[in-house]
């Protein structure tokens, strides 16, 4: 990089900034905060939802994988999220939309202490703040390990810059900095991504390289599954992915919240679906033909791509592909920052604190900015370890911590929204997320800690989220806890009926408080 690439990424870097602070001006208290307080627009919302979805590692650990098998990357990887978005759309983007809308919350698990109880609420609540600081680290070490490629900066470095920049706009700005914010970066790496496509087909032979490419490259390039990504780890990979990215990560169930209806939820779902299908194609191209370019120095190829825009990009867009690496890593770590703060504020910090639970809207707004930043700063800690022995790389802390944890973790979150399992309370709730963090250990890990190697990927990521679900429905089935209060709460995130308490003018946060029976709610929500 030269000065003139450093000055298109310092310049990135400000008009992050600018958004934060203009988008400071929008919050007034915390459901501006953390749903930008029902009013953002369905398109921005689609952008933001597909934008904070995925990171640099697209660019380091996937670009590895389709350095190695090819256009598996994509039919394993972007293609199932497409299709797990597109069932989602009515699924559950509407239902999600109505938890802010109808009962007036603003974190995605606020609802769980009346679905099923204050323990349910707090077990997965803990559960998912701690895995996505790990997520969230691996993020950072992601970019890092770019920007040291580029600029030669340690990979500590390269994180406190990182960090310190999205810690300043989403802190500041809240939910309404990370969508606009997305929206910025979103169009950078459109531009970035279609000039990084041309030159590279222009090395190839000009446009007509979209199809003559294939038979020069290593054989099985252009199967659809290959090495460990095979047709079991597609279908698991399909299974996970729905419930994820649904709101399984909680950034994306806010930015359903955050549009005006449940209508607008869903136009926004089907947005982000059809991203999914087209925009990874346009970016996993170059990386699909890289062996024909560069030599990858690194064992797993993630530094493939770093050094194809390296050789191949002049000055000034050797800069903008770089920002377009930045953008999709600070997109996702905001959000899920922003999400990580919902989560703590309004379901975890009123358990344990009586003040917490009468917060008044600036007490409410401190509190969300303070549990950010110490988010972001317990993430960057970690990314600093993310090569160690305990987490190995990348790549597999993604894969495989990611996806196996979540579903036990969204299982009892997705599925209870859903009138079909209403009959599965607290029991069928606790017994499942417990049951499948206990396979996901036992799958993963012998009884001294050691890592296992005899067991298949596909098995790891997929048997902990089975076992959550078919212990979820049997037990509701066995030991049915549904009451009237829990039926009447899912009959109104249920109804097609939009109407004045769908709207936007629904949007209002009231203040934590403690029920009669001691739990925790927010004023409104029972009936």
């Amino acid at each position: 990089m030269n000065s003139l690439d450093w000055a298109v990424l310092i310049g990135y870097f400000g008009v992050m900034i600018a958004i934060g602070l203009w988008s400071h001006k929008r919050v007034d208290n915390v459901s501006d905060f953390f749903t930008a307080g029902g009013k953002m627009p369905w398109w921005l919302s689609g952008i933001s939802h597909h934008m904070s979805g995925y990171s640099a590692v697209m660019f380091t650990g996937y670009a590895g994988i389709a350095y190695q098998y090819g256009v598996t990357s994509f039919v394993t990887w972007s293609l199932p999220i497409a299709i797990g978005i597109g069932i989602g759309a009515k699924l559950f983007a509407p239902r999600l939309n109505r938890l802010r809308s109808r009962l007036h919350v603003a974190s995605p698990l606020e609802y769980l202490k009346d679905r099923y109880n204050v323990p349910t609420q707090q077990a997965l609540a803990w559960s998912g703040l701690l895995l996505k600081i790990v997520d969230v680290g691996a993020k950072w070490a992601a970019i890092a390990t770019l920007l040291s490629v580029f600029t030669g900066i340690t990979l500590t470095q390269g994180i406190f810059i990182t960090g310190a920049i999205t810690a300043v706009y989403c802190t500041v700005g809240g939910l309404w900095a990370d969508a606009l914010t997305e929206l910025g970066q979103f169009i950078i790496q459109l531009f970035a991504g279609l000039a990084m496509l041309v030159i590279v087909m222009s090395k190839l032979g000009g446009f007509s390289s979209l199809w003559t490419v294939w038979d020069k490259l290593p054989e099985g390039h252009t199967d659809p599954t290959a090495g460990p990504y095979t047709v079991t780890f597609l279908l698991a990979y399909l299974f996970i992915k729905t419930f994820e990215y649904n709101g399984g990560m909680w950034n994306q169930a806010q930015r359903y919240m955050a549009t005006d209806s449940a209508r607008s939820a869903t136009r926004s779902a089907r947005l982000s679906a059809a991203l999914w299908l087209v925009w990874p194609v346009v970016l996993f191209f170059p990386m699909w033909v890289a062996p024909l370019l560069v030599e990858a120095k690194k064992p797993d190829a993630s530094d493939s791509y770093a050094l194809m825009t390296e050789q191949l990009l002049p000055h000034g867009l050797l800069g903008l592909v770089v920002v377009g690496f930045f953008s999709h890593t600070m997109a996702m770590c905001s959000s899920d920052a922003n999400a990580i703060s919902a989560v703590f504020t309004r379901d975890i910090a009123p358990v344990f604190s009586k003040a917490a639970r009468t917060w008044s809207n600036r007490s409410g707004l401190m509190a969300a900015r303070l549990s950010t930043l110490a988010f972001l700063g317990l993430s960057m800690a970690l990314a600093t370890q993310i090569n160690s022995p305990t987490f190995k790389d990348i790549i597999s802390v993604v894969i495989k911590w990611v996806a196996g944890l979540m579903g036990p973790i969204a299982i009892p979150f997705m599925l209870g929204l859903l009138r079909r399992f209403r009959r599965s309370g607290p029991t069928a709730a606790l017994t499942s997320w417990a049951a499948g963090l206990l396979a996901f250990y036992l799958t993963n890990y012998n009884f001294d800690g050691s890592v296992k190697t005899d067991v298949a990927l596909q098995y790891q990521v997929a048997l902990p989220l089975a076992i959550s679900l078919v212990l979820y429905i049997v037990i509701g089935f066995i030991k049915p806890e549904d009451t009237p209060e829990r039926d009447a709460l899912i009959a109104r995130i249920n109804t097609d009926d939009e109407g004045p308490a769908g709207g936007a003018t629904a949007a209002a946060v009231p203040a934590q408080q403690a029920g009669p029976d001691g739990t925790v709610v927010p004023e409104g929500v029972k009936d």
